[in-house]
């Protein structure tokens, strides 16, 4: 591991220990945050980056955002920084379940802490959305893109294939359309 690697590691633990203090809206408002932390501000990873490491992680066993924070991590900070990644992003919520369970029969009925849920979830909407937002423009670079798009959705609206077939055969797909367009750019 390099300096600079070495330097971004009590970074990478703080910052996704703050991230993993707000899951209410899921992993998607924490990809959130680590777009505009880490792609806008600090600019350690590309939208393409973070769209990946999602893409990833959606892809793989386990939560989603766990998988990220994984693979974000270990971009930036190899080895030690996935594991303080996810160590950061796992913390808080691990905190604040305990203690949730212990009070939770003493809030339950609370319309305070309802009509206050209710508040965070509806916050976080907006959240969500910008996030979403910004990772399509990442993500949709040509027409091609927007079609494999719209044939993944098809797919999986009207037909019973496997969610995890659709995401192989875009993949390929993928893949087969930049060996034409590589092969064409050479012609």
């Amino acid at each position: 591991m390099d300096q600079k690697q070495r330097s971004r590691l009590p970074d990478v633990f703080i910052n996704f220990l703050k991230f993993g203090c707000f899951t209410f809206g899921g992993g998607w408002s924490i990809v959130a945050q680590i777009q505009k932390e880490y792609v806008e501000k600090k600019r350690w990873i590309t939208d393409e980056e973070l769209l990946d490491f999602t893409s990833v992680g959606r892809s793989i066993p386990g939560l989603m955002i766990g998988n990220a924070s994984v693979l974000f991590g270990h971009h930036v900070a190899g080895i030690p920084g996935a594991l303080l990644a996810l160590l950061g992003i796992v913390l808080p919520p691990f905190a604040i379940m305990i203690a949730v369970t212990f009070i939770y029969g003493l809030v339950k009925d609370n319309a305070y802490v309802s009509y206050a849920m209710m508040g965070v979830r509806a916050a976080v909407v907006p959240i969500i959305i910008s996030a979403m937002v910004k990772l399509f423009k990442a993500g949709m670079k040509d027409v091609f893109c927007y079609l494999i798009a719209i044939g993944g959705l098809a797919l999986c609206l009207f037909t019973g294939i496997s969610n995890v077939l659709i995401v192989v055969i875009g993949a390929v797909a993928g893949l087969i359309y930049m060996e034409v367009k590589e092969r064409h750019a050479v012609s």
